[in-house]
């Protein structure tokens, strides 16, 4: 048993299991964040911008009988880009990058 435990321990040290949690609970607080942004901030005034006067997310156009929302599909690329953007200079500003290269 003791044996199992410290295998299960170097396996959480040489595989950065814990990065990873870090990693996963800061990328859902910013995911909250920038979603929270998205929605009370970006999405209103895209909206006023575009003439969606209540809500970006409910922009659309008819075809026949098809409606096509294409408003939440925008919402939801910028919302992309933007934890994109977040993450991609937070692991550079906190060189979080380094800590995945090889041991030589």
């Amino acid at each position: 048993m003791k044996e199992q435990f410290q295998g299960f321990v170097h396996f959480v040290r040489t595989q950065g299991v814990v990065g990873l949690a870090v990693g996963l609970i800061l990328g859902g607080a910013v995911t909250n964040l920038v979603g929270s942004i998205i929605k009370n901030l970006i999405n209103p005034l895209l909206g006023l911008v575009l003439g969606q006067a209540k809500d970006l997310a409910d922009a659309s156009f008819h075809i026949l009988n098809a409606n096509i929302s294409y408003g939440q599909f925008i919402l939801d690329f910028i919302n992309f880009v933007v934890i994109a953007i977040v993450v991609y200079f937070g692991v550079k500003q906190l060189g979080l990058d380094k800590l995945d290269k090889p041991k030589q």
